[in-house]
């Protein structure tokens, strides 16, 4: 039976025979990329940037706005690229600028060091995804080692995997790079870390936490958490003991933030001090805030959303907590400075929590204060004419053709150097133009 959405496909054979020339196409068209990241990067060479020197003060984020540098995005003896060159390619594939620089930096590694297999991706004998993963491996070679990988493979590299690859590559890396082998062996050795995933917090407010730690470590840890859940029973806590163990984990960590380990109070012995602030932002509806019902609230530095209760919770105790005043994000504010004062900056953020250029999902916490329009161009310090912008993409709108205006509170209308129209929208990048006008 065909597929209302497939009518020529009323077969096995004729569906099998669709989506193998389906996957060719689109290999095809993946090879056609890379060749056009090729050519994009020959239009941007190193000599295509100017001497400009820097220029102003990053508003809102400290330090200069420097202009545009060549940058190496790919291994030893492969050309330099204009730093800014990756972010118009990346708008119109509809990408980020970190997705446009690996392309092109994988694009590079093909055609100028690993010129054999290469030659056989544009053959249509090796997929380009394949041949990407190769190159990530070796742009850390010098380069007679990432010629050797190339020699070594391009015969074979059609019927062995990554694993057998891999080993290619080190050993190449062994040859070519000892001390960079040895200094990456040395790394790898210490497996020692700890991580805690706040980015990845739940709706009840609960993070993963996992770690590899020396056995010492993990045995002084251990006792020391075991010891805090019992002291937490002896206290009245009823919870199980999981969960009184994981609240010790808490209350080590607090006790912890309240020494100065690099202070000596006279007698040899680590001076107490106030405890360090450990700053959370949580936007609440005035809903939320109410406790005739249950409401979420959004915590800005992990982009996660919680529960009101657990808020709560975490101001329970002897939190200190700092209620700031409601931010109208209708208000219109202004100055004649050409500094944000701290009432725009904050301001700015609830309504665009991320970098306003497309596609990047920087914290807009960790971003400069932009003017639209430019400070410089008559352009006022004022509520509707200041966005968050990082200081890559920030440099880059001082320094080239990217130009964007602010149509409302969290929308903004952008036009690359060439012509291409993008629009970012509550954190949303579309692509408003297919193709940008002949130059």
């Amino acid at each position: 039976m065909a597929s209302p959405e497939l009518p020529h496909c009323d077969t096995p054979a004729a569906v099998l025979a669709f989506v193998q020339s389906r996957r060719a196409a689109v290999q095809r068209a993946e090879l056609e990329i890379l060749q056009g990241a090729l050519a994009w990067t020959a239009m941007h060479p190193e000599e295509s940037v100017s001497d400009g020197a820097s220029t102003g003060s990053a508003n809102g984020g400290g330090g200069l706005i420097f202009a545009e540098i060549a940058v190496p995005l790919a291994g030893e003896g492969t050309p330099l690229v204009a730093e800014f060159a990756p972010m118009e390619l990346g708008a119109a594939l509809g990408v980020s600028t970190d997705s446009a620089k690996s392309l092109i930096g994988d694009a590079l590694e093909l055609a100028h060091r690993l010129k054999r297999t290469w030659a056989l991706v544009q053959a249509g004998e090796v997929p380009a995804w394949k041949a990407r993963r190769v190159a990530q491996l070796t742009t850390t070679l010098p380069l007679a080692g990432a010629d050797y990988v190339d020699r070594q493979l391009a015969p074979v590299i059609g019927r062995i995997g990554f694993a057998a690859i891999g080993r290619l590559v080190e050993h190449a890396r062994v040859t070519f790079d000892p001390e960079g082998a040895e200094k990456q062996r040395r790394e790898a050795a210490d497996g020692r870390r700890f991580d805690v995933h706040t980015e990845a917090a739940d709706f009840d407010g609960t993070v993963q936490v996992e770690g590899t730690l020396d056995l010492a470590d993990a045995l002084d840890l251990d006792a020391a958490i075991r010891q805090g859940a019992v002291d937490l029973a002896a206290l009245g806590s009823e919870e199980p003991l999981d969960v009184r163990r994981s609240m010790a984990a808490g209350e080590l960590a607090r006790r912890q933030l309240t020494l100065d380990l690099m202070g000596d109070a006279g007698d040899g012995t680590a001076a107490v001090v106030k405890p360090r602030q450990v700053v959370i932002h949580v936007h609440l509806s005035h809903a939320a805030i109410s406790r005739d019902e249950a409401g979420i609230a959004r915590v800005e530095e992990t982009r996660s959303i919680v529960s009101t209760d657990q808020v709560r919770d975490w101001c329970s105790g002897d939190a200190q907590v700092v209620i700031k005043p409601v931010i109208d994000l209708d208000a219109h504010h202004h100055t004649d400075a050409y500094a944000v004062p701290d009432r725009l900056v904050e301001q700015t953020r609830p309504t665009q929590p991320t970098c306003a250029f497309p596609w990047c999902e920087r914290p807009a916490r960790r971003c400069d204060t932009d003017h639209v329009i430019a400070h410089g161009d008559g352009g006022p310090t004022c509520s509707c004419n200041l966005a968050p912008l990082c200081r890559r993409h920030h440099r880059a709108k001082t320094h080239t053709g990217w130009t964007y205006e602010r149509t409302d509170q969290a929308t903004y209308l952008w036009r690359s150097p060439r012509g291409l129209h993008l629009v970012k929208s509550d954190g949303t990048t579309r692509l408003l133009t297919a193709h940008p006008p002949d130059a």
